[in-house]
């Protein structure tokens, strides 16, 4: 599988997220041979999007001589899109949700009715793609932290999507938190298992992953010790 890894983080390499996301590939690795390009939003020349829409008209060619270009045609030649990201305000780094903005001239200005919304008819085939995401935040809890990022994902990619949220990822960056961070770094890889099998994860290992490492009153007052 060709898997483009999209690291929204500004950390790059060094992100909480990039651990997680580690993980998870070096589980589908066991599983097979996989052929992986990451990409940092960071340190991509990506212009913001002006909303002319000139894209939509002219067959997908963009008004910008930028890093885009060789984005998208990475992305069209993947099978696998990986979204990794900390959370930043409730959603995504600018960096990616620039690159995310440009992403435009895949679509043209025709729409069409897909079950009960519409969407922009594609310019580009983009059907044998499948999308991941996987987002840290640095709060104890998964309520209502992660829902608009996951709402946000869910509608830009409405099918073959998989999501994981990570609560207290900041402690994968720490080293005195292994005895935490390992165990669940091993259930991560065993996704990565699973996902690279199935092509889906089971409900019950997403469950445990995606919960709070240690409880959340004992996280918070960690954090608010070290201030």
């Amino acid at each position: 599988m060709k898997i483009l890894v999209i690291n929204g983080s500004p950390k790059r390499e060094k992100s909480d997220t990039m651990h997680i996301t580690r993980a998870f590939l070096d589980g589908m690795k066991e599983a097979a041979p996989q052929d992986i390009y990451i990409i940092h939003t960071i340190d991509q020349h990506i212009e913001y999007c002006t909303g002319c829409f000139s894209c939509m008209h002219n067959g997908g060619t963009c008004i910008h001589n930028d890093d885009m270009k060789a984005i998208l045609e990475e992305i069209l030649d993947s099978d696998l899109l990986l979204f990794n990201f900390p959370l930043y305000c409730y959603g995504m780094p600018a960096s990616l949700k620039a690159l995310m903005d440009r992403t435009l001239p895949l679509s043209s200005m025709a729409m069409q009715k897909v079950g009960d919304r519409y969407e922009h008819v594609g310019q580009a085939d983009f059907s044998h793609l499948k999308y991941l995401m996987i987002c840290g935040c640095g709060f104890p809890n998964s309520r209502k932290n992660f829902e608009p990022a996951v709402m946000q994902f869910k509608l830009s990619f409405p099918c073959n999507h998989t999501i994981i949220t990570v609560p207290e990822s900041p402690m994968m960056n720490a080293p005195e938190a292994a005895v935490v961070t390992a165990p669940r770094l091993e259930l991560i890889k065993q996704a990565g298992r699973q996902y690279a099998e199935k092509g889906e994860i089971e409900p019950a290992l997403l469950a445990e992953i995606t919960s709070p490492m240690i409880p959340e009153e004992q996280y918070a007052a960690i954090v608010n010790g070290g201030m």
